[in-house]
């Protein structure tokens, strides 16, 4: 499998803040990682230097295929949903479509082959019904199927979701995840989540980002390795009632 980025000895942060320390990590265009770790550890600084929003202090990050492509079509990046404002006057094919803008400079106008482009991801995600609906319409499900489209529209190498089970019910976490799988056939992808419970079935390797950045060639971890790397997560088992598992104690 070819490489789609590599970051070396990366330390990065905010001002004279180091959040993250020399953090290695190699993505391959058919990974699927999961990146779970404790708030304040570093997994949004990681994100925002994969994605160029910010530049590290140290260290060195390439990106890999073909140079005449923007590193903006290459990666997708569905944000947590409340992040986004619901409010703004725009229908779902014209977010969706929004997802092209990086191709063309924001002023271009669509071509048709845009157009076309958007309402064949719109059809693979099964939200065509959804093409004129307003934003603030969406219930959290439709929402993150739309910017998930939004996302993918352009056919990146890799796709990035933060939280995407955030806001969102059971039904379309379990169907958002199924998604996933078939788009993993495609592109590579990262996901930051608390519930490795959940995401452990879809995910095939692990990092746990806490300042430093542990790397597991697999799906499973040990608690041994949590409580090490200092990771807390969320834990599921399934059973009649919805409930999460508590480290034991004595009170």
């Amino acid at each position: 499998m070819s490489k789609i980025l590599e970051l070396k000895s990366i330390y990065a942060g905010y001002k004279d803040d180091i959040i993250l320390n020399d953090v290695s990590l190699e993505i391959l265009d058919d990974d699927f990682i999961g990146i779970i770790g404790p708030n304040g550890g570093g997994k949004t600084t990681l994100l925002r230097v994969i994605l160029g929003l910010i530049k590290p202090f140290k260290g060195t990050i390439e990106y890999f295929g073909d140079s005449n492509i923007d590193r903006n079509n290459k990666i997708g990046f569905l944000p947590q949903i409340n992040q986004i404002d619901n409010k703004f006057p725009v229908s779902v094919y014209d977010v969706v479509l929004s997802g092209l803008i990086y191709n063309n400079g924001f002023y271009y106008k669509h071509s048709k082959k845009d157009k076309q482009k958007a309402k064949e991801t719109l059809q693979k995600l099964g939200i065509c019904d959804l093409k004129e609906r307003h934003i603030g319409e969406l219930s959290g499900g439709q929402m993150q199927k739309v910017l998930l489209a939004r996302a993918i529209v352009s056919s990146p190498r890799l796709l990035i979701l933060d939280e995407p089970n955030t806001f969102v019910d059971n039904k379309f976490e379990g169907e958002l995840y199924e998604i996933l799988v078939q788009l993993n056939k495609d592109m590579g992808i990262i996901i930051v989540s608390h519930d490795i419970g959940t995401i452990s079935t879809y995910i095939k390797t692990i990092a746990c980002v806490n300042r430093g950045l542990h790397y597991h060639k697999s799906n499973k971890i040990t608690e041994q390795q949590l409580a090490s790397y200092n990771c807390p997560i969320k834990l599921i088992t399934h059973g009649e009632v919805p409930h999460t598992v508590l480290k034991k104690h004595n009170h």
